[in-house]
């Protein structure tokens, strides 16, 4: 198979796939071209490259644990596998990086990286906060932790989020909010200021964002040019009307099933968009499909069910 293939895909722990035989040295020999990826815990090499990996480890190894969460409440994990899932594209770019590449030296490689590299990848500015200006950041709760004021606020019948942030925004929100009387206060008249007095001002914002729906809010601050919007249950978000324009949920025919909904791919292409071939497989469905493509006859995929080696 390895002749064949243009990517191989492992997430082994480092030392597991040169026990089999199966590392990048050994398929290399076998395929030149091929491009090797592999994703681990914590990196192929290093004090911690043999510990098994695993995604709520990462994030709280990965800093993302100790700023997510109410400040004093204690260390929150994300409530989802954040670590596994940005580790899988990182991957992925890694792929298409080298696959690019290939065209031109007509070399394969070996692309590697682990959930611990992604999880702190992924924390963005708030890793630059302590890398640039030597500041550790902490829980903030649903306050964003630098641009002020933007957060979740309660209305007559909810909660939504406002995002108020820079002079002009926080003036359009007062003034659609019949709150004008908050700019002329010297606590709330500048962004540092506002940043200082973050907590009273977002008890005074709530002052007047309880005498309205969140439905009424929506509409008047998006006509008024400040970003908000709803905070839906999981349900709520396929019910919105934009998510169905985007036909982010689309229907697949299975075996089992009349329709299965699942999630399309969040990016469109306009030549070749992404489509379902097919519904999700059942385990080992296509095995001796994928068997017989790449050469084996009937009798050597018997022998190896027989040795449970499938």
């Amino acid at each position: 198979m390895v002749k064949k293939a243009d990517v191989v895909v492992e997430n082994f722990r480092p030392d597991v796939k040169r026990r089999l035989g199966i590392d990048y040295p050994q398929l290399r020999k076998i395929n030149p071209k091929l491009i090797y990826a592999s994703i681990s815990g914590f990196g192929q090499t290093g004090p911690y490259a043999v510990r098994p990996g695993f995604d709520q480890i990462a994030q709280g190894m990965g800093g993302l644990m100790s700023i997510t969460g109410l400040p004093g409440q204690g260390p929150v994990r994300v409530g989802i596998p954040l670590a596994d899932l940005s580790a899988g594209l990182f991957c992925a770019l890694g792929i298409l990086v080298a696959l690019l590449e290939r065209e031109k030296s007509k070399k394969g490689q070996y692309v590697a990286t682990s959930l611990l590299e992604a999880q702190i990848f992924m924390l963005d500015f708030q890793g630059a906060r302590w890398l640039i200006g030597g500041e550790v950041p902490g829980q903030a709760g649903n306050n964003h932790p630098t641009s002020i004021p933007t957060g979740v606020f309660k209305t007559a019948d909810g909660h939504i989020n406002i995002a108020s942030t820079g002079s002009k925004i926080w003036a359009r929100f007062c003034n659609a909010a019949d709150a004008t009387e908050l700019m002329q206060r010297p606590e709330y008249e500048t962004a540092a200021a506002r940043s200082k007095h973050r907590d009273a001002l977002n008890a005074d914002m709530e002052k007047y964002t309880v005498k309205r729906t969140s439905a009424e809010w929506i509409e008047l601050l998006n006509k008024a040019g400040v970003p908000c919007g709803p905070i839906y249950t999981i349900d709520q978000v396929y019910a919105d009307p934009q998510v169905k324009h985007l036909g982010l949920a689309q229907p697949v025919k299975t075996k089992s099933k009349p329709t299965l909904r699942m999630a399309r791919q969040p990016v469109s292409l306009s030549r070749t968009p992404s489509r379902f071939a097919a519904a999700p497989p059942e385990l080992g469905e296509h095995t001796d499909a994928v068997l017989k493509e790449f050469g084996f006859k009937a009798k050597e995929i018997a022998a190896l069910r027989r040795a449970n080696a499938i």
